[in-house]
């Protein structure tokens, strides 16, 4: 029977019962995904520019991790679903992979395979809010998926300061202070991403120590463990799972340059007992009955990856790296309104102070990366996104080629943006203004 028109549904119609989720929006505003794909927004796509950083230079990952996923899927015995918890080769490849120096060694069951680090991340924090008071102490900066799912999750987000002239390491009086009868873990990026530094055994366990006063869980986000360039030794955080109980999250994909696979774990290293006693482990293991599970072939690869790839793959992949943090340094002597504190040890970034009184008509780390995208097709990460006004981070995980490309770009930017060294005429008598004649 055809219609008279009358019987159209309206938007605006008062009937619909339905509405978005808010928590939702207020969670992905955010994430760093949201920014950074809302800033290629700006892109000039005609202006003859690639967009950088790029994924056709940057480092690559191992024959043998290609290999092992390649098996998989030829192999036939990954067409299926899953367990909850991962598969078991998996998770006993990820206990071996962890264990290294650990005192009291993780068993498979000790071990969940996740979608990635991410995932990791939203299970643990969704498994430590079942107190509707709870909080969560986050470094500053740090990565803001920390944030954004603390948010969703309804578990309040307090930050503690990361100290640059302490080679970035946590404050640990403020940390205390941010503390309360409601405080459930406690967030540690070690290598830390983005400041790029290593913390030493003894800050570690003063960090332990320090959640045991205070009672709560550390979360060790140890995803970049495998992009360690400096002097400075990587140390696990498990090694002091006898102080406070540890949970560690990781992934394959920072140190096989993976992030696309989407494959990661977390780590119970809780030889009291304690987590399982508070009921922790269940919700974890009822989390991830929730949610999708990841790749079958993935997990089926990874025994594989963690086992057969070569040391030396690591090793040249950071020596370049290190070679990389030499070129930036010298380029950036001539990108006077960025500095860097200290050069990295780990990650595949630079953590830059960004200086806007040196430049003309850029108000803060936002504006500056907001008009260098449209201008320069160059994608930078403001500060403000990882929890610090007026800092930028860049990705320095690249061939030469590119990154030299980026600094030149950056130059060219910083050039046109620069405030002159002419005279300013207030009430028509020229003046020099001294500090950007120092710089420029």
């Amino acid at each position: 029977m055809a219609s008279n028109g009358n019987d159209n549904c309206k938007a605006n119609d008062s009937v619909w019962q339905f509405k978005g989720n808010g928590a939702t929006s207020d969670a992905a505003a955010v994430t760093l995904r949201k920014l950074v794909f809302g800033m290629f927004k700006n892109c000039k796509f005609n202006n003859g520019k690639t967009i950088l950083p790029s994924t056709t230079h940057s480092f690559k990952t191992c024959p043998e991790a290609e290999e092992a996923v390649a098996a998989a899927v030829r192999s036939g015995m990954a067409n299926s679903y899953a367990p909850s918890p991962g598969i078991f080769n998996a998770r006993r490849a990820v206990a071996d992979y962890l264990n290294g120096e650990l005192p009291t060694k993780l068993r498979p069951e000790d071990v969940y395979i996740t979608g990635g680090c991410n995932q990791a991340i939203e299970i643990v924090i969704d498994s430590l809010a079942g107190n509707p008071a709870a909080n969560i102490l986050l470094p500053n900066p740090g990565y803001p998926h920390y944030d954004a799912r603390a948010i969703y999750s309804g578990v309040e987000v307090r930050k503690y300061d990361l100290l640059p002239e302490r080679d970035f390491e946590i404050d640990l009086d403020a940390l205390e202070a941010a503390a309360d009868k409601n405080t459930a873990a406690l967030v540690l990026i070690n290598p830390n991403n983005p400041c790029g530094n290593v913390y030493t055994y003894d800050h570690l366990k003063k960090v332990a120590k320090m959640a045991r006063k205070l009672g709560i869980v550390v979360i060790s986000d140890e995803v970049y463990d495998q992009v360690v360039y400096g002097e400075r030794p990587f140390v696990p955080m498990g090694i002091f799972a006898s102080i406070a109980p540890v949970i560690t999250l990781g992934s394959i994909s920072k140190g096989w340059v993976v992030p696309g696979w989407r494959i990661g774990w977390m780590a119970i290293n809780d030889s009291n007992g304690i987590l399982k006693q508070a009921g922790v482990i269940q919700s974890i293991e009822d989390c991830l009955d929730l949610t999708p599970q990841p790749s079958f072939i993935l997990q089926e690869a990874l025994p594989e990856i963690l086992e057969k790839t070569p040391k030396e793959y690591f090793a040249k992949k950071n020596k370049a790296m290190k070679r990389n943090v030499e070129l930036s340094f010298e380029r950036l002597r001539d990108i006077p309104c960025l500095f860097c504190p200290k050069k990295p040890e780990s990650c595949s970034y630079l953590w830059l102070r960004l200086d806007t009184s040196v430049l003309d008509n850029i108000e803060n780390d936002l504006d500056f990366c907001t008009k260098l995208v449209s201008e320069e097709s160059l994608v930078l990460v403001p500060g403000v996104a990882l929890g610090a006004k007026n800092w930028v981070r860049i990705s320095i995980g690249t061939e030469e080629s590119e990154l030299q490309e980026t600094y030149d770009r950056l130059k060219s930017f910083y050039d046109r943006h620069a405030i002159s060294k002419e005279a300013i005429k207030p009430n028509g008598h020229p003046t020099v203004n001294q500090r950007v004649v120092a710089v420029i």
